[in-house]
């Protein structure tokens, strides 16, 4: 597998650009607010979702002025969420650093994920980028639905598979499948190829997302044993649901017991990650990870082959063999 050194090699004087770009999108005349944006460009993560942005640009036509506003409004968005969820979460560090509210409290945090928001508009205004402002207005949107409905089935902790998929397909999916449009549209796609790279973004998105649900059942390096932060947080994953679905009634009323009532107790989580490892739970969802990704490489082989749809591809091999 390449790194992501590696991966970025075809877009990376386009990304060296996008970066500029995207610190003077985040100017501001106040100064606490520029003195935290400032923080928040230096603890900038992969950058997978503008790197998504190019590659979709890239294999369906020409990168453009259009391509670095349509990057800088989804790193805008994702950034804003990323705030506002360690908000709700109450998370303290994230990417290795202090979180926005750990340091500045709640409030501020807030306030500066709406800033961010407001400068991703604006910037579509100010260029009359209507059609990239819809497309991340919808993942937006998508995305709060899913975190609500996330919200709203997370008391029953007995949901289906049906509604798992499509709490992950909003709150992840969707934000993921935005990039690949808006990279399109950028580029100058026509309709049908646009609504092609949005079907392989949620593909690639639903893969990415049930990696990170497989992450809560691996062993952490630095304490040996598996998280279980997603069970601690009552949160419903994929392999979780199979050991619930592949259970008696009883054992799985045990189960939904601790994951409701026993969720911080380390030795009962440890119980249940156990559970789902020999219930085949892991196995199952990693085989599910897999579908989406190939969903996502077959429509892919529609585009000619270029660096760029190898850079794409790589991208995607990527996201289901990460290791964090």
């Amino acid at each position: 597998m390449a790194n992501i050194k590696e991966i970025k090699e075809p877009i990376n004087d386009h990304l060296l650009a996008f970066e500029k770009k995207f610190e003077k999108a985040m100017k501001t005349r106040v100064a606490l607010l520029d003195y935290i944006t400032r923080y928040i460009i230096r603890r900038k993560g992969k950058q997978m979702r503008p790197m998504f942005v190019f590659f979709s640009a890239g294999i369906t036509g020409q990168i453009t002025e259009s391509t670095y506003r349509a990057a800088s409004m989804i790193e805008l968005l994702h950034t804003a969420t990323l705030i506002h969820d360690d908000v709700v979460d109450d998370s303290n560090i994230r990417r290795g650093y202090f979180t926005i509210n750990a340091l500045w409290k709640n409030k501020i945090a807030v306030l500066v994920g709406d800033f961010l928001l407001s400068k991703g508009l604006l910037l579509a205004l100010d260029h009359n980028e209507f059609e990239l402002l819809k497309i991340v207005s919808v993942a937006t949107r998508e995305m709060s639905e899913g975190e609500l409905l996330q919200i709203e089935k997370a008391h029953k902790l007995d949901i289906e598979e049906g509604v798992y998929f499509e709490i992950i397909r909003k709150k992840t999916a969707s934000l993921i499948a935005s990039c690949c449009a808006a990279g399109a549209h950028s580029a100058g796609a026509d309709e049908e190829t646009i609504k092609k790279m949005y079907q392989i973004g949620e593909h690639i998105g639903m893969a990415f997302q049930i990696k990170d649900d497989l992450f809560d059942y691996q062993k952490n390096k630095e304490v040996g044993k598996p998280n279980g932060i997603d069970i601690k947080e009552q949160k419903m994953t994929l392999p979780l649901i199979y050991l619930l679905n592949n259970s008696s009634f009883l054992e799985k009323r045990k189960v939904i017991n601790i994951v409701k009532r026993h969720n911080l107790n380390t030795e009962k989580v440890d119980r249940v990650i156990e559970q789902v490892n020999k219930s085949q739970g892991i196995e199952y969802a990693t085989r599910k990870m897999y579908e989406y990704r190939d969903k996502a490489f077959e429509l892919l082989l529609d585009f000619p082959e270029s660096p760029m749809r190898k850079g794409f591809e790589q991208l995607v091999i990527y996201t289901t063999e990460r290791n964090k």
